[in-house]
């Protein structure tokens, strides 16, 4: 099974898109052959003639039903309630883990009719591990509105006779450089580069087993193929509270409410481990300031909707509420100039 899973670079397969009905809470009903979606609430014909302008496409830049993709319908049909039922286009984009999108938005007309759904990683971190590419993503792209963050936990097989992240250390010294393998979703994701960082602070080398799905990469953790993962915490977390996996550290600044006894990495003693994922809305360089602040307002309307809020609590994210686009924006230069730096010292690439 893990022959048929492991990937060393993500391959995004074309799946089924859905359509976001607002007006039916958040379900979402899939449909086939199709290559957008449409999100627009049920609102009577006066309303929806009140919305006026044309529909908004909102790229996500990932494959229908990724990780990313029922989020960002979610908060499309919510999103276009705010904006007076104006029609909300989806349109999935995958490739280059996300790249593929992201250049896309980045080089569309700056008309406010296009914006980008995005994860960090999308922004600050596969840019650098493009080869050739001439446009800096964090100038061609403005940030929009910050919707959620989210970290990662570092689970290991029980099976593996640690239950702390300093026995982990101690075992991982005790062995031959390589000999321990760690699990990830690809170059690049943040699970990789969690655990690339991992290795770079035990000063202890390892390997690395890309993967195309957070499940089956769990599954060969349980099995003892890889000794570590670095998983996002929704697929994980009832394997842990079952036994089947062992809970070390998470990689955020602080403590997850579901697993409260577990440490950081930075109360573990390894500060340099601190990544706080997040996702947001992106619009080209150059989208008209009326625009941005009328798409900030409405998405901040949508993001704090209880319903929204308690869906990203499901998925392991936590809403971010207010911050100003200028905050969102210099926190992104500053994590685009560290991984830059990083991933040049440690010498990640996408081969």
């Amino acid at each position: 099974m893990a022959d048929d899973t492991r990937s060393r670079r993500d391959s995004l397969m074309p799946g089924r898109t859905a359509r976001g009905d607002a007006g039916n809470g958040l379900g979402r009903r899939a449909a086939l052959g199709l290559p957008l979606a449409l999100v627009a609430p049920a609102l009577p014909r006066p309303a929806l003639a009140q919305a006026g302008g044309r529909p908004i496409t909102l790229v996500v830049p990932y494959a229908p039903g990724g990780a990313s993709d029922p989020v960002a319908r979610d908060f499309a049909a919510l999103f276009s309630q705010e904006l007076g039922g104006q029609t909300i286009v989806i349109e999935n984009r995958g490739g280059a883990a996300g790249h593929v999108g992201a250049m896309a938005v980045a080089q569309a007309r700056p008309d406010g009719q296009t914006l980008l759904f995005a994860v960090n990683t999308n922004i600050v971190v596969n840019p650098h591990l493009q080869r050739g590419d001439r446009i800096d993503l964090v100038a061609a792209l403005t940030p929009v509105a910050q919707l959620a963050t989210y970290q990662y936990v570092l689970v290991v097989p029980p099976e593996l006779g640690v239950s702390t992240l300093a026995e982990l250390v101690a075992l991982a010294k005790s062995r031959p450089p390589g000999s321990l393998t760690y699990a990830s979703s690809g170059v690049g994701s943040n699970n990789h580069l969690a655990a690339v960082l991992f290795a770079e602070a035990i000063k202890v080398p390892m390997e690395h087993a890309a993967y195309r799905g957070t499940g089956p990469s769990l599954l060969d953790t349980i099995a003892g193929r890889v000794e570590l993962n670095v998983s996002s915490v929704t697929p994980a977390l009832p394997l842990v509270r079952e036994g089947r996996l062992r809970a070390l550290a998470v990689t955020g600044a602080k403590r997850l409410p579901q697993l409260p006894d577990v440490p950081t990495f930075r109360e573990a003693g390894m500060p340099a481990i601190t990544i706080d994922a997040w996702n947001g809305i992106f619009a080209p360089t150059g989208t008209p300031p009326d625009a941005l602040d009328r798409y900030e307002a409405a998405a901040k309307r949508a993001m704090g909707q209880q319903r929204f809020v308690e869906r990203m609590r499901l998925e392991g994210m936590e809403v971010v509420g207010e911050r100003a686009r200028a905050s969102f924006a210099a926190d992104i230069r500053e994590e685009s100039g560290f991984w830059r730096q990083k991933i040049q010292e440690l010498g990640i690439t996408l081969e």
